[in-house]
């Protein structure tokens, strides 16, 4: 697997580094990369957290997830004392300027989202701005529900009242919300250069303040209210679950009439009111951004008395889309699993992470069984991730290992490594000739010209079939 560290990139520097203080609430994958990046940008950032092993794991360098270029980005801060990390949320939210507060709200059963996240960081957060003085800012910088820039506002309000910090310089908060819009993978490229720049906040002196901060970044900015930023983010994600969803019914029906939806999204993209972006076929998406900000909408329309039903059925294509993946791989298969060997090449969400969170290849990978089918399977990141997703599964070093013995190969994720399989070594590794590819990874006639048949998403099947 070949990348090139993000940390390797010209990292951008910010005249405000020297005289503003930072703190990062929350120790999950939007606190990590918000924390490093701004140390990197010549910041003081204090992250604290209430998780005391991961914590600790990051007082000594070492991020509890992969994310390309993360970890050399906070072992480097570390050690130029810009990055420090502690548990403890209220000094962090006394000493500094701008606190960010990045905590996730998990989608309940009811479909409500979680906030006792956000609730365990808010307590000591407001007690260390209590004993504060001066001017503070709270930045809600992660993906939470609509309002929550409000809830926050009331209860710093509430408390700071109470407490009566009527002193010299009684401290004064503001609140705003500036949405990150990172991919899992690429998070500290697009950290460094973003499209734009959302800021919200009914503040001239906030707004000035994260003006200031941003401005390195050199990115567009768009302003407005703190709902309407919130609202703007989980719009954006909700709007990628449709168009995903879109190009995969559509996919069925290219499957059904012999037409080629690889040339049907080009087509697509090549309108300016379209845009090619997020128009590629495949399993549908997973992880926890996409499906959390889909549901809140849904959630949030519901108690206003709306019915978002786009939105209802754009899960339910993705939800299919995965049981339409074992058909095919049932299909290539002759129509039975039972007894079958299926290689999985692929376990994370997307390339370039080794998040298993709500991933499309759990859900295949019980049906596989489900069908009787044993499993073989390779990701060069998820697979110990995958191992507390999933059982009976047998994880082996590399692709072609996970070939041997397989009735057929499925490409679930869209690694670059098996996008430049070595189909020589492949069959000489195995006797396997049947690929099942979830991402349309190569061209159908590259791949029976090597002797395979091939089965892809949105494209007509080859004539050839293998036993």
């Amino acid at each position: 697997m070949m990348m090139i560290p993000s940390a390797a990139m010209a990292i951008p520097s910010n005249a405000s580094s020297a005289t503003l203080t930072l703190a990062v609430l929350g120790t999950g994958y939007v606190a990590n990369v918000t924390g490093a990046c701004f140390a990197a940008m010549g910041f003081k950032v204090h992250c604290a957290g209430l998780e005391t092993d991961r914590i600790a794991s990051l007082q000594a360098g070492k991020v509890p997830f992969y994310e390309d270029g993360l970890e050399a980005l906070v072992q480097s801060e570390l050690a130029t004392g810009n990055l420090v990390y502690s548990e403890d949320i209220e000094a962090a939210a006394k000493e500094a300027d701008i606190i960010f507060v990045c905590v996730s709200s998990p989608t309940l059963p009811n479909g409500q989202p979680d906030m006792k996240p956000l609730k365990q960081l808010l307590e000591p957060m407001i007690t260390g701005l209590a004993q504060s003085e001066g001017y503070k800012l709270v930045v809600e910088r992660s993906n939470l529900p609509v309002g929550t820039g409000q809830t926050i506002k009331q209860a710093v309000h509430k408390v700071l009242s109470a407490a009566k910090t009527l002193g010299p310089n009684p401290v004064m908060v503001d609140v705003a919300a500036v949405p990150q819009f990172l991919r899992e993978g690429h998070a500290v490229q697009d950290f460094f250069k973003p499209d734009h720049i959302i800021i919200g906040t009914e503040s001239q002196r906030a707004k000035d303040l994260l003006v200031n901060l941003y401005s390195g970044l050199n990115a567009p900015m768009l302003f407005s209210d703190v709902t309407t930023a919130e609202l703007t983010k989980q719009a954006t994600n909700a709007f990628l679950a449709v168009k995903i969803s879109f190009i995969n019914s559509i996919a069925q029906l290219c499957e059904r009439t012999g037409a080629d939806v690889q040339l049907v999204s080009k087509g697509l993209g090549m309108d300016a009111r379209i845009s090619p972006h997020y128009l590629q076929a495949g399993i549908g998406y997973g992880g926890i951004f996409l499906p959390r900000d889909l549901n809140t909408l849904v959630h949030l329309a519901s108690q206003h008395h709306l019915s978002f039903d786009l939105l209802k059925a754009a899960e339910t294509v993705n939800r299919y889309q995965r049981i339409a993946f074992i058909e095919r791989i049932e299909e290539a298969c002759q129509g039975s699993l039972q007894g079958k060997t299926i290689a999985l090449w692929g376990l994370a969400y997307r390339p370039n992470t080794d998040d298993m969170r709500d991933c499309p290849s759990t859900q295949i990978i019980w049906g596989l069984q489900n069908r009787g089918a044993t499993v073989r399977a390779y990701d060069p990141l998820a697979m110990e991730a995958a191992t507390e997703k999933v059982k009976r599964v047998t994880f082996c070093a590399n692709a072609y290992e996970a070939a041997e013995g397989a009735d057929a190969i499925a490409i679930v994720t869209e690694w670059p490594e098996f996008a430049q399989i070595n189909f020589s070594e492949l069959k000489t590794r195995s006797t396997c000739r049947t690929l099942v590819d979830g991402r349309n990874l190569y061209s159908p006639v590259r791949v029976e010209e090597q002797g395979f048949a091939y089965y892809s998403v949105g494209r007509p099947a080859s004539g050839l079939h293998h036993s």
